[in-house]
């Protein structure tokens, strides 16, 4: 397997500082689990009041990718499945919980969830990353 160097020059589209066009997310560790917050805009909606799939798509996956760099893994996103189960609503806050589920000698598996500002599961993922 080639060597790759993960590297971090903070203009990654879900948390860098640097990027202006980034959605500057935020995380916190407690009790095993990997938590960001975020609150959609206009600019982020798909239908009109809704936020895009892709941006929920990509709340999730960095939410697991974060906990397992967290944790002092370096590995990447191989597969990802996600569920959408409710819109999520622009102007509306999301809370994006992600966990480690297991590990193998080359993957890592993990879930996450987006849950709405009532506490409504609006999509979940589970992923394998690879361990580079």
């Amino acid at each position: 397997m080639p060597e790759f160097e993960l590297l971090d020059d903070r203009w990654c589209f879900a948390c860098g500082r640097d990027n202006p066009l980034s959605l500057k997310l935020e995380f916190e560790k407690r009790d095993g689990d990997y938590i960001t917050r975020f609150t959609p805009r206009k600019e982020h909606q798909g239908y009109v009041g809704m936020t895009h799939g892709g941006i929920v798509a990509t709340l999730l996956d960095e939410v697991m990718a974060r906990l397992v760099w967290a944790d002092g893994h370096r590995a990447l996103t191989a597969e990802m499945t996600m569920r959408l189960r409710l819109p999520a609503r622009t102007g509306e806050e999301l809370t994006v919980v992600g966990r480690i589920t297991g590990e193998d000698r080359r993957t890592i598996s993990c879930s996450a969830e987006a849950r709405d500002s009532e506490g409504r599961v609006v999509a979940k993922a589970t992923a394998r990353m690879m361990k580079v």
